[in-house]
């Protein structure tokens, strides 16, 4: 079960990636007219690019849908996709507040408030799930000759539209006490203010782990429990101070608190090994501080030194509430790193954004003072710190096949640690991290696989291992995959 949820965090990466391109346009949109939305004459560019980045934030249940049935389908087919397209084009409708008032043979307004947010990022998900399963259940059947046009992929989606015949048969009466569920979650989690925007930050880090902090995202960042956090920061409909609690205390820990921690692990390190650690703290750093993407630092981290990952997440909780408590905002729709720290500092919901700058040189010390302490004084296995040998096994062949580019040699050595083709099942990735299923964990050699400078390894299962490589890791697990036999 664990592994479909880590599935499932992968496959979301895909429309979540699709985000940065709705911040470059949103963002210098607002940057050119910050009043926008708040009528008067607006820039006509501005509009152009406001409008051109609402397209993809308003339809983010749809990209959902669509990614997440493709990238949970077993060949990643574009069949998958239109499954789940037909998917939530079918539950959308037919759960709409047109349709269910002309089936209950009631107008329209007295229809349960919940159906009109039917087309949210939940259903995307569950559109997406039921999309991939009929696909890989019926991509490959064959139906009797008269009906052969129909057989293998084209029958996927058709499958998916009686599934989900069947699945907004279910909601139309389980959606609305799910709804109510939700939105009284998440207005209980709104009414503790600042404690609750620290609480999530909290558990948002904790979960990252286990890729399950997506379904804690959902709540907050989207429209699933009337909160809607990110839509409503970018597109200016909230109030300023609040609109935006559940994103702006993350910047300081992403740009400033974790490369802080990074650089309290280098200090730490052994000094034969600094200059190797070096290397994979300044990369991993700097994504984290530009980008936002902090997976590459966290994990070479949190399965060596757990308990100071846990800290890690309480002094993101403790960024969260503080920003909450004093109202500074600012906004993201990919991660917290400084792209998305410009181009939100400008929109009419960012309140005293570069505030959160200055909390950021604090937390910055925090992080430092307190790595530096916990790896001293408990004697804490973080990179650069490990003992045993370092030697890595020379008899296994790492030829480099001619040609290539440069992650060839890194994606060879890696997959030589791995156990090559012998031991090696199948390779997948996400947006930071190679994703493999091997026969028998034994022979992988870990040692080998650290020598290329991989900020860490992460086993997950008997046979499941993850290589955390970084925003780069779809260019090795390219190269892997020319490598396999």
């Amino acid at each position: 079960m664990m592994k479909y949820f880590q599935r499932m965090g992968r496959s979301l990466m895909l429309p979540v990636a699709v985000l940065p391109a709705a911040a470059v346009l949103m963002g210098i949109g607002y940057w050119i007219d910050p009043q926008i939305m708040q009528g008067g004459d607006p820039n006509a560019i501005a509009v152009f690019l406001v409008k051109a980045g609402g397209a993809i934030v308003d339809n983010l249940p749809i990209l959902f849908a669509v990614g997440l049935s493709l990238g949970m389908s077993k060949d990643k087919d574009g069949a998958a996709a239109l499954s789940g397209l037909v998917s939530f084009l079918i539950v959308t409708t037919l759960l709409s507040t047109t349709t269910v008032a002309a089936l209950q043979g009631i107008a329209p307004e007295a229809v349960d408030p919940s159906f009109a947010k039917i087309g949210n990022a939940f259903i995307g998900i569950i559109s997406g799930l039921v999309g991939a399963s009929m696909y890989n259940r019926f991509s490959h059947v064959q139906l009797p000759q008269a009906l052969a046009f129909f057989s293998g992929k084209r029958l996927a989606p058709i499958m998916s539209a009686v599934a989900m015949l069947i699945v907004s048969a279910i909601l139309f009466f389980v959606w609305p006490p799910v709804f109510s569920g939700l939105v009284s979650f998440g207005k209980a989690i709104s009414t503790l203010g600042p404690v609750g925007a620290g609480l999530y930050g909290f558990f948002n880090r904790l979960l990252i782990p286990t890729g399950l902090h997506h379904a804690l995202n959902s709540v907050f960042w989207f429209d699933v429990a009337n909160i809607n956090d990110i839509g409503n920061f970018w597109a200016s409909t909230g109030t300023k101070g609040i609109t935006g609690m559940y994103q702006g205390g993350f910047f300081p820990v992403m740009m400033f608190g974790l490369p802080a921690g990074a650089y309290a692990m280098y200090r730490q390190a052994r000094p034969e090994k600094k200059k190797m650690v070096a290397s994979l703290f300044i990369a991993a750093g700097f994504a984290a501080f530009f980008t936002g993407v902090t997976e590459p630092l966290e994990f070479s981290f949190m399965f060596v030194a757990p308990a100071l990952y846990v800290v890690h997440a309480a002094l993101t909780g403790l960024s969260l509430f503080f920003a909450a408590f004093m109202h500074w905002t600012a906004g993201f729709s990919f991660s917290a790193g400084l792209v998305d720290f410009v181009l939100s500092s400008r929109l009419p919901l960012a309140n005293h954004p570069f505030m959160l700058i200055v909390q950021g040189l604090v937390v910055a010390v925090l992080y430092y003072t307190i790595f530096t302490f916990m790896i001293k004084k408990f004697n804490l296995m973080t990179p650069g710190r490990e003992e045993g040998n370092d030697e890595t096994d020379e008899d296994i062949d790492t030829t480099i096949p001619e040609g290539g580019n440069k992650f060839t040699p890194m994606a060879t050595k890696i997959y030589a640690g791995l156990g090559g083709d012998e031991n090696v099942t199948s390779v997948d990735n996400c947006t930071t991290r190679l994703r493999i299923e091997v026969k028998d964990m034994d022979t992988v050699d870990q040692n080998a696989i650290k020598a290329t400078g991989v900020p860490g390894i992460n086993i997950v299962g008997k046979n499941s291992i993850q290589v955390i490589v970084g925003t780069e890791v779809q260019f090795v697990a390219d190269e892997i995959n020319k490598i396999r036999k």
